[in-house]
């Protein structure tokens, strides 16, 4: 099975979800959210990415998260991740009972390919201070692939993980899960990275950008966003129109992809200093906005 067939049998099997210019979304991916542990990679953004998820809501976004939000190949159970992060999850739920929020399984969750799975581990929480199960995520569906269709223009908007190019990540994920399991993860907290993420291994990366832009030469010049590498990607018009919204595990920032009034933007949530030494958390705009129409596809 080539990777071709894998990302052509995702984009075929998405979920479609249509807008128009009026619509907001924001992009994230690669959250990685662990149990709070030294190997807990989202832990040292956690209070960037919660007021960046804040803002996002008031100001009436969709969330779409392109896989890898949930470090289930270091940790066994979502209760773990919950227990440390409960606050971002309960975030995720107003989204979620507002029909904003439209969650994509990558290789480090893609158990949640499984709807049975889901809905015995994601429905509900146990809450000690009631002693009774409180609803969570209610009827919460995960999809490979979600497309954004224009109500007006029928253009096109990809959004997968982007795995599906990495055949041992997509292939082999259960293997891959059990070596991070005993070996990769001890190790992490000693500095030493798992050299089978492309997040981590540029040989890798570069092989699965080249075989996401390949699709895309062969499908019409799609627009195509992705995480998986953590590498973020903004093409200019002309280019080939492959995306990456990065990730939320850079240091002391993460970074994500906005779809605002027909534009879209890579942008950069950080900590930043004061002249008086107060620290803050503020969005910076690294590339765009650009209008996504400029983005002409083939036939």
């Amino acid at each position: 099975m080539s990777s071709n067939f894998r990302l052509t049998r995702a984009y075929q099997q998405a979920k479609v979800i249509p807008f128009d210019d009026t619509s907001k979304f924001i992009l994230f991916s690669d959250c990685h959210r662990g149990d709070n542990s030294f190997a807990d990679d989202f832990a040292n953004n956690r209070n960037v990415y919660y007021h960046a998820l804040r803002h996002y809501f008031a100001k009436g976004f969709h969330y779409c998260e392109l896989g890898d939000g949930d470090e289930l190949w270091e940790n066994l159970t979502f209760k773990s991740l919950f227990e440390a992060h409960k606050d971002v999850y309960k975030l995720l739920r107003k989204y979620h009972l507002e029909n904003r929020l439209h969650m994509i399984w990558g290789n480090h969750d893609m158990v949640y390919k499984d709807p049975n799975y889901v809905k015995k581990h994601l429905s509900s929480y146990f809450e000690p201070i009631d002693e009774k199960d409180k609803e969570l995520f209610k009827d919460i569906v995960y999809n490979e692939a979600v497309v954004l269709k224009h109500k007006d223009t029928e253009q096109e908007i990809f959004l997968t993980h982007g795995h599906q190019a990495d055949w041992w990540n997509y292939t082999f994920w259960r293997w891959g899960r059990f070596l991070v399991r005993v070996l990769w993860k001890p190790l992490q907290v000693w500095g030493i990275a798992d050299p089978t993420s492309p997040a981590k291994n540029y040989t890798e990366l570069i092989k699965v950008e080249k075989r996401i832009k390949k699709w895309i030469l062969k499908n019409n010049l799609k627009i195509t966003i992705v995480g998986h590498t953590h590498r973020p990607r903004f093409p200019e018009p002309g280019d080939i129109p492959f995306f990456n919204d990065g990730s939320c595990v850079h240091p002391r920032s993460i970074t994500g992809i906005e779809i605002e009034e027909g534009n879209i933007s890579l942008i950069k949530w950080q900590i930043a200093t004061k002249i008086d030494g107060t620290l803050l958390i503020v969005r910076k705009v690294l590339e765009g906005p650009q209008k996504i129409t400029d983005y002409q596809t083939k036939g």
